[in-house]
């Protein structure tokens, strides 16, 4: 059986070696969280943001910066205020003072998932801030980033319209493969396929004639004859348009020569001078435009002269006679050819019609 003395030592030594353990486990606790950055000794900064939805961020979730933790989520709560009615989740977050200088007064707070299992945490983004260091109490601004149910909303939609696009597609490929329609027709109807064949083989016929020059287009493609003609062509408008350009001919002249456009315009000058001079009643062409008596008695004459003529062509009077009747004319002829006769014999014996008897008393 032990001594007393033996079991208090026993005692003793227990003792000691379990004060030992506690001060080796919170020095590793201390390390630990020193080596975090929220060591048991650091100032921390009280900082508070606003989300729109808390998108199952919890108490203890880490805040990160750049992907660097430097915080912690102190508090989730929803506030009950008329100026929260947007945002109405509170977010406390205690952050390590080393990173103050890091951290500004319009940096960015938004939530986002980490981890295969998607935990969510603060993010905090300081790459465009210029503001001063952030200080305790100060509160954040947030950046709203769409989480998977706001996206899921947001594309029900068109889930929806690409699920009536994908019936209506069923429907037309259910057609097609029953053989409605001219599509249908086609896919599925051999008469429509050895008619579409025949045809390009009847093309295939008809680009090897063109090809080896047969018919007309044939020939149009292919005989050099058309396009020495067409060149020859095209050559001779050219000298036509180099003459015009020189001057050279009628139309050449016409283009470059003056006189014609001075002629032409003396033209006109006269004639704006002559209806400038019937305007103001000077002429024959004033009378007849101004003067009533000049305008009538002209009118009368030309109706006496359209009687006349009118007569004559109905065969009355004697120009009427002359002019319509053909025995007027065949006398008229026979007279004209008879003293044609009658001249040529005289010159021919000239005594015979020509004596001339001298009687003296």
């Amino acid at each position: 059986m032990p001594s007393q003395h033996e079991v208090r030592w026993s005692q003793l030594k227990v003792g000691i070696i379990v004060l030992v353990a506690a001060v080796v486990l919170v020095t590793l606790l201390f390390l630990m969280t020193s080596s975090s950055g929220m060591g048991i000794t650091s100032h921390k900064l009280e900082v508070t943001t606003y989300f729109e939805n808390a998108a199952g961020l919890k108490e203890g979730a880490a805040v990160n910066l750049q992907g660097v933790t430097v915080g912690t989520v102190k508090s989730v709560r929803i506030v009950a205020t008329p100026d929260r009615k947007l945002t109405p989740v509170q977010v406390i977050m205690k952050l390590d003072s080393k990173y103050q200088s890091s951290l500004h007064k319009d940096s960015k707070a938004a939530l986002t998932t980490v981890g295969v299992l998607g935990d969510t945490v603060v993010d905090l983004n300081s790459q465009f801030s210029t503001g001063g260091p952030l200080q305790d109490g100060d509160e954040l601004h947030t950046l709203e980033t769409p989480n998977l149910q706001d996206v899921v909303k947001a594309s029900q939609g068109t889930i929806e319209t690409l699920n009536v696009i994908l019936a209506k597609m069923n429907t037309i490929v259910d057609n097609l493969s029953s053989g409605k329609g001219s599509v249908g027709q086609l896919i599925n109807n051999p008469d429509l396929y050895n008619k579409a064949n025949a045809t390009v083989d009847e093309l295939h016929t008809l680009t090897k004639n063109l090809n080896s020059g047969h018919g007309s287009v044939g020939k149009l493609i292919n005989d050099d004859e058309l396009y020495n003609r067409l060149n020859g062509t095209v050559a001779k408008l050219s000298d036509i348009a180099n003459s015009l350009d020189n001057g050279q001919g009628t139309a050449g002249k016409l283009l470059k020569d003056e006189t014609l456009y001075n002629n032409l315009n003396q033209t006109l000058t006269r004639a704006n001078s002559l209806m400038a001079d019937a305007q103001n009643g000077k002429g024959a062409a004033a009378l007849l435009l101004n003067d009533p008596k000049f305008r009538d008695s002209l009118n009368d004459t030309l109706t006496q002269v359209n009687t006349l003529v009118a007569g004559v062509s109905q065969g009355r009077g004697t120009l009427g006679k002359l002019a319509t009747d053909d025995a007027a004319y065949t006398n008229l002829n026979k007279l004209l050819t008879e003293s044609t006769n009658l001249v040529t014999t005289i010159r021919s014996d000239p005594k015979k019609y020509l004596t001339i008897h001298l009687k003296i008393f």
